[in-house]
């Protein structure tokens, strides 16, 4: 009858979390994992000895935000923040009329339900990039832009005229 390895362990004898703990270690160290068999050189500059400097364990997020900043996450994962935030960042009575709809190219984009939200948020430009530098410097948010709502097109159908027509008493 043939021998069954256990769940978790390859046929080589290595666990299945070894085998991933050498890829990862291959992939952002940038050495190609040797296996466990070689014997580990202490005359070699950077191996490092046990129990000596160093070895110490570090806390998740030292180690995620390592990694992030390794990968170059930082950016988006702080405009993320600053959308989840937006709320706390701009206030209670100003969230429920505007809402951040994008960041690209360092631009905030806004959008406000009515044309007086979006003046009174414009006004409001300087100090709102003042917090956000504050609380998101890594976001990389260097302008606000803020729009108004979205108002029907007359410029195609039936009823359009020339001119600037009725588009001037929306807001």
């Amino acid at each position: 009858m043939p021998e069954r390895t256990p769940r978790g362990v390859d046929a080589a004898g290595g666990s299945e979390a070894s085998a991933v703990y050498l890829r990862l270690k291959a992939l952002f160290t940038g050495t190609p994992s040797r296996g466990r068999r070689t014997a580990r050189r202490e005359d070699q500059p950077g191996v490092s000895k046990p129990f000596g400097s160093g070895r110490d364990p570090h806390g998740v997020g030292d180690v995620v935000d390592a990694l992030a900043a390794q990968l170059g996450w930082t950016s988006p994962l702080a405009q993320s923040d600053l959308l989840d935030g937006w709320r706390e960042l701009a206030g209670e009575e100003i969230a429920k009329h505007a809402i951040p709809d994008q960041i690209a190219d360092g631009v905030l984009v806004v959008r406000c339900e009515s044309t007086a939200w979006a003046t009174q948020l414009r006004m409001m430009r300087s100090e709102l990039l003042a917090r956000i530098a504050d609380r998101f410097p890594k976001a990389g948010i260097e302008s606000i832009h803020i729009q108004g709502p979205d108002v029907p097109s007359w410029k195609r159908g039936p009823r359009s005229i020339p001119g600037r027509g009725p588009r001037d008493t929306y807001g």
